[in-house]
């Protein structure tokens, strides 16, 4: 899994106020907590920190908070809706060893039977992990599916030292039909109005 090393610094002041300033500095307002510890308050470099977070489950060593370096996990990342910068993240403190439950993402391998198509309806697993050693994701190769296939949570081969956290009855993906209409039917008799037709009353001499 991907780690990254990024500089904190404490943060004293709280509000949406203080939030937008800490914004305006090219930083993002964060929270450590974890393991019976008191909450940290802090602030992480925003350019570090987004392209950081584009790995999912990406393990953070945070210094410079004096107590020596500590692990963390993005546990609650708050974006902009429109504008999608960073708000606020909330960092879960983890140690080596310690086992974590994450989502993956699951990613398709494989090419579709011919004349189906895949309709996945899972884009993400829960599955327990070593906190230093979390997969990026979860692959489900479709090579050799049949239509109507079905693959659930406990079909996934998870990788080594997973395990799954989420229900096994899970329905990840189906092999569909891809010549299957999807146009609802006219109903049976049912006949189209004629062209020019006028309501009841419509149409009468003036």
């Amino acid at each position: 899994m991907s780690e990254v090393r990024i500089a904190a610094e404490p943060r004293t002041e709280f509000g949406k106020g203080a939030a937008r300033r800490t914004r305006r500095a090219g930083k993002v307002p964060a929270v450590l907590y974890g393991h019976g510890t008191d909450p940290q308050h802090i602030s992480l470099p925003g350019h570090d920190l987004m392209l950081a977070l584009k790995t999912p489950n990406v393990l953070l060593t945070i210094e410079g908070l004096g107590d020596g370096p500590s692990l963390a996990l993005p546990k609650d990342v708050q974006r902009d809706p429109i504008k999608g910068f960073l708000e606020h993240v909330d960092l879960l403190m983890v140690k080596r060893g310690e086992k974590v439950v994450v989502d993956l993402p699951v990613q398709i391998v494989g090419d579709v039977v011919p004349g189906g198509q895949v309709a996945q309806t899972e884009v993400e697993i829960s599955v327990e992990a070593e906190a230093t050693r979390i997969p990026e994701s979860v692959e489900v190769d479709i090579s050799g599916l049949e239509l109507e296939s079905q693959v659930l949570a406990r079909d996934l081969k998870l990788p080594e030292g997973t395990t799954l956290a989420a229900d096994e009855e899970i329905l990840i993906l189906q092999i569909v039909d891809a010549t299957a209409s999807t146009e609802p039917e006219a109903e049976e008799g049912a006949e189209p109005a004629a062209e020019g037709a006028v309501g009841e009353g419509e149409g009468a001499a003036e």
